[in-house]
């Protein structure tokens, strides 16, 4: 399959074109490199720097005629979507419809969509939250993950092209950036390896469901070869709280970094799990690695990132 990547520099989505070429795809990466790294971008590939919302990405999807596009191009920062929502719907929503037009213009069969669980879900009402969950998104950065679907809905109806929203749980793991606000993993192993100290936010007790970037992209390639729309979660089902997730990466790191509390962040979702049962049973896909294991891995390539191997 010829398939396009956005995103494809950055760290789901680099994991992701990886997968697709080892799999014997033929890849094309459009990344505009606000957030993604060059070295994330796999040699065979082709690599175009470029932002989603650029017009002339038409003469790509005139030129290469993709089978497939596999969208993790986005704005991703929650708080950053509070402060500059035009932005954030700019990149999130214009740029991904200037996408769905290509797709409707030059014949693209199917649409895979990095999605968003927590954001959509908002506060649950029930834990973990499933795909039939009431969608109460509480910021811009979620409001912008649900239209991005609801458009989706619109182009499977109207034009009959194939989607598959993936509702990502707070992924982490390899490539992760440290330096933004997002990405509590990759700042707390980049500043404990680095002699720095963290701060958690609040007491500290609230939850997400970490899942390791090596079990999403197993959800995408199963994607790949699932011919119906359909919206899934990928998640663990397991909450585990920052205090506790601090701890075990002090451990991995061999760290000596106190456990200090700043103040809560204002509006911070305080409880986030997803239920995996619907993509276990449609697609046979189910979380492998765990937080324990994955925190390892991921603690390990910073890591080297820093000290070298």
């Amino acid at each position: 399959m010829k398939i396009l990547i956005t995103g494809g520099a950055g760290f789901i989505g680099s994991h992701v074109a990886d997968a697709c070429i080892e799999a014997g795809n033929s890849v094309v990466i459009v990344d505009d490199l606000s957030s993604g790294e060059i070295e994330n971008v796999n040699e065979k590939a082709v690599f175009v720097q470029m932002d989603i919302r650029d017009e002339t990405i038409d003469q790509l999807f005139d030129f290469h005629k993709f089978d497939v596009v596999i969208h993790h191009a986005a704005q991703m920062d929650v708080r950053k979507s509070v402060e500059d929502p035009g932005f954030d719907a700019s990149v999130n929503i214009i740029g991904t419809l200037n996408l769905l037009e290509n797709c409707k213009k030059f014949g693209v069969n199917k649409f895979i969509f990095a999605s968003t669980g927590g954001a959509i879900y908002g506060e649950q009402d029930y834990f973990p939250a499933d795909e039939k969950h009431p969608v109460r998104p509480l910021s811009p950065y979620g409001i912008a993950k649900l239209a991005v679907e609801k458009y989706l809905f619109y182009y499977n109806a109207v034009f009959g092209l194939h989607y598959i929203c993936l509702r990502y749980a707070n992924v982490y793991g390899p490539r992760q950036n440290p330096h933004g606000e997002a990405g509590v993993v990759a700042i707390f192993s980049n500043k404990m390896l680095s002699g720095k100290q963290p701060i958690i936010n609040g007491d500290g007790k609230q939850t997400r469901d970490y899942t390791f970037v090596g079990d999403v992209v197993r959800a995408n390639m199963l994607a790949l070869g699932y011919d119906k729309s359909d919206i899934f979660n990928v998640g663990t089902g397991i909450e585990t709280d920052v205090n506790t997730l601090a701890r075990y990466i002090k451990e991995f790191a061999g760290a000596k970094s106190e456990e200090i509390h700043g103040e809560a962040k204002k509006g911070e979702q305080l409880r986030s799990v997803l239920d995996n049962k619907k993509i276990n049973t449609v697609l046979g896909w189910k979380p492998n690695v765990s937080v324990e294991d994955g925190l390892k891995i991921t603690v390990a390539f910073f890591r080297d990132k820093i000290f070298g191997k």
